[in-house]
């Protein structure tokens, strides 16, 4: 088939409009597009058995599929909350390095007299709270989405709600690079400081990525 004839295929017309509108985890997505094109292929084969032209074998599919209005929706509900997990994933693994960030920000200070005591105590306090909250709302979204998701529906708002938990965490991360970084530069064992401060940013850019995906993905229509 010429390239010409590739682009007024009814089912790659179909499956760029749906890959074009939805949005969610690169691999989720990818598969779920996998699966609708194969389903596509399947219907476009049993009606050319029964005689009928390619072309309109593939539009018979496509309209037996429904549109691409019709689709999204379905499709990108079934994204948001994979894209939800992701991000609770990423928080999750992220939330017990904030807890030990909060222990270097908090012990660098020793033997120095500088003003780091008492911002290394507050951060670490600020650090702790927002990595239990961050952790717990983690685990309960893998949960509700995971185990408990045959038993109980998804909140409309918990990928909203993850979104904004990861935007904070990797905030947190920030900080958290900011204040090792400085404490580096006042510490003694300042190799290790520099170490964690490095891994708090690569945490921060992972975190703050999914959080703004989830954010997007939240704020698309999704079916009820």
């Amino acid at each position: 088939m010429t390239a010409a004839g590739r682009q007024a295929d009814p089912v790659e017309d179909h499956v760029r409009g749906l890959t074009a509108a939805l949005h969610g985890p690169v691999r989720a997505k990818a598969r779920m597009i996998q699966e609708i094109r194969d389903g596509l292929a399947d219907t476009v084969e049993a009606h050319a058995h029964e005689g009928m032209p390619y072309r309109s074998a593939a539009q018979q599919a496509v309209r037996e599929f429904g549109t691409v209005d019709e689709l999204v929706p379905s499709c990108q509900r079934e994204l948001t909350i994979a894209q939800a997990r992701h991000t609770a994933r990423a928080v999750a693994l992220t939330a017990p390095f904030l807890i030990a960030c909060w222990y270097l920000s908090w012990t660098a200070h020793h033997g120095q007299t500088w003003l780091l005591p008492r911002t290394a105590q507050l951060l670490a306090v600020h650090l702790a709270g927002v990595a239990t909250v961050a952790a717990v709302l983690a685990a309960a979204t893998l949960a509700v989405t995971g185990t408990l998701a045959r038993r109980l529906a998804t909140p409309r708002r918990l990928p909203l709600a993850v979104a904004w938990a990861g935007t904070t965490a990797s905030v947190a991360m920030a900080l958290a690079t900011l204040a090792l970084a400085t404490a580096a530069v006042l510490a003694t064992h300042w190799p290790l400081l520099a170490c964690a401060g490095a891994l708090a940013a690569a945490s921060h850019a992972r975190v703050a990525a999914s959080a703004r995906a989830c954010r997007r993905c939240a704020r698309l229509p999704v079916a009820r």
